[in-house]
């Protein structure tokens, strides 16, 4: 056992997307900070942030149903799908320096074009697209989507979901050239590498273990070294916990009033991945359901072209499951050992008020591949059984607190950041749109925790990220010149850079 005390300006806990955008953006801001990183696996970006664990799908808004919800007036409410999306137009500008700056490579490792649609059926479901989409195309961001209910056209757009189909209900769509497929897996490597290359510390399999604050108002983390079974100590003045699943126990065990009445609730996922390689090049697209009743957002049905190793995949899913684990790695014990004192009214009455999310996931752990693929049959009619494996996403965590507007015991549908009141610690919680976000959320923290330098970094940050402190729906020019320049850099151009020639009033 070593009680040596190394001390370092900041600890990331977890190799994840999060850690790895917040350590690069300090590299860039504050060059000479000591940063440390601790990861329990042997390598980065292994759980959430995994490409196999995750959708990929660039959250841009373009085609995920949920964050544009229809008002008691009929009216269709924008704010979440522009919020969104502008987040991850930071996260595109951000990428985008650090390519043009030569400190990550290869963008196409990691990012690539390919259309987002909205798909539904049913008279209901293709009323409330239409008015989805004249809402956002009224919007710079959504400007160059298309919509239609011409089955003939939807065949040119999506030939697999349309072969075979018996028309027997209205069935509409939406397609936007725009979007992406993000490799956030790779992406993660790509800046670990590079963050390794400025003498960021990176240290794998080392499990942190408790988070305890010091007589100086600092932190001690207490780490296993799992290689060599050893407990090693290290502090720092900030620390971030970008553990995922886990960053809720770690949070617990700093004891800060903000870590009180907050619960988890973990939700795992599963893929149909498509074998036949005939079937995936049938199909060129990010396909975006309805969730059923009951289903959490994150369960919203979906048929993806995914880009894994430069090669082209097909995924659909995800269906549902239960496990008690807050990681993929994780133990069994997990949910129970994050029931504190502190959150058990809280967690209680989410179990009283979500008794159609439990139902749900029952239903869905229960399910034989055969009802999975009675599933997939709903966008792709032939499916054949035989052509699809199943492989186990990643493992989501809920948040569960208590609010003003839902009560006790409200169910989170999205990523929050927990912070002290002294900004000297910060946690990053909850599931999508997460890794897509992460530049954004992490400007956040930053800008919580880091008060005093905020204006001393304004302009560096303004020059890694053109768009900060300005909202794109609302500056149009700025929008199209950013979004421009970003698909050059990335090489996002197949498609032909935005140009505003298929909004609605041409």
């Amino acid at each position: 056992m070593s009680d040596i005390q190394k001390k370092s300006d900041v600890i990331l806990i977890g190799a994840g997307v999060m850690s790895a955008t917040l350590g690069s953006i300090l590299k860039e801001l504050a060059p000479d900070w000591d940063i440390k990183v601790f990861e329990k696996l042997d390598k980065a970006g292994e759980e959430s942030s995994n490409e196999w664990n995750n959708a990929g799908t660039g959250h841009a808004a373009l085609c995920e149903l949920n964050y544009t919800k229809e008002k008691a007036d009929g009216s269709i409410d924008t704010t979440k799908a522009v919020k969104v999306n502008e987040q991850f137009q930071v996260s595109r500008q951000f990428w985008s320096y650090l390519v043009k700056s030569n400190l990550i490579e290869n963008p196409q490792d990691f990012i690539m074009p390919i259309p987002h649609m909205s798909l539904v059926q049913g008279e209901e479901n293709v009323a409330f697209l239409q008015k989805r989409f004249e809402a956002l195309s009224n919007i710079p961001l959504f400007q160059d989507m298309e919509y239609s209910d011409d089955p003939e056209k939807l065949k040119k757009w999506i030939p697999l979901i349309m072969e075979d189909r018996t028309q027997d209900q209205p069935i509409a769509a939406t397609k936007i050239d725009s979007g992406t497929d993000v490799n956030f897996g790779a992406l993660t490597r790509k800046l670990f590498d590079h963050l390794e290359e400025t003498d960021v510390e990176v240290n794998y399999k080392h499990s942190v273990k408790d988070i305890k604050r010091t007589s100086d108002g600092s932190w001690e983390v207490k780490v296993h070294d799992l290689d060599n079974d050893k407990l090693e100590f290290h502090t720092a003045k900030f620390i971030f916990i970008g553990g995922g699943g886990g960053s809720l126990p770690l949070l617990q065990k700093t004891g800060i009033p903000e870590s009180k009445n907050i619960g988890g609730f973990p939700v795992s996922g599963l893929f149909m991945v498509c074998n036949n390689p005939e079937i995936v090049e049938k199909h060129h697209g990010k396909v975006y359901g309805k969730a059923k009743v009951g289903a959490p957002p994150m369960s919203v049905p979906h048929l993806d072209t995914r880009f894994i190793d430069n090669k082209k995949s097909l995924l659909f899913g995800p269906y549902a499951g239960f496990s008690p684990k807050f990681l993929k790695t994780g133990s069994n014990f997990d949910l129970f050992g994050s029931v504190k004192p502190s959150n058990v009214l809280t967690m209680l009455s989410a179990g009283a008020k979500e008794l159609a999310l439990t139902k749900y996931l029952i239903q869905q752990v229960l399910s034989s591949k055969e009802q999975r693929m009675a599933e997939l049959r709903e966008f792709i009619p032939n499916a054949k059984s035989e052509d699809w494996d199943i492989v186990v996403a990643g493992q989501r965590v809920q948040v569960i607190k208590d609010t003003e507007a839902g009560g006790k015991g409200t169910l989170q549908f999205g990523t929050e950041v927990v912070s002290a009141q002294d900004g000297s610690i910060a946690a990053l919680l909850g599931a999508s749109p997460g890794a897509s976000t992460a530049v954004q959320v992490m400007l956040e923290v930053l800008e919580r925790c880091f008060p005093q330098h905020t204006k001393e970094w304004e302009p560096k940050i303004k020059e890694m990220v053109p768009s900060y402190g300005v909202s794109l729906a609302e500056n149009p020019e700025m929008f199209r010149k950013i979004h421009t320049e970003t698909e050059e850099t990335l090489g996002l151009t197949v498609n032909g850079p935005i140009s505003g020639a298929k909004s609605k009033s041409s």
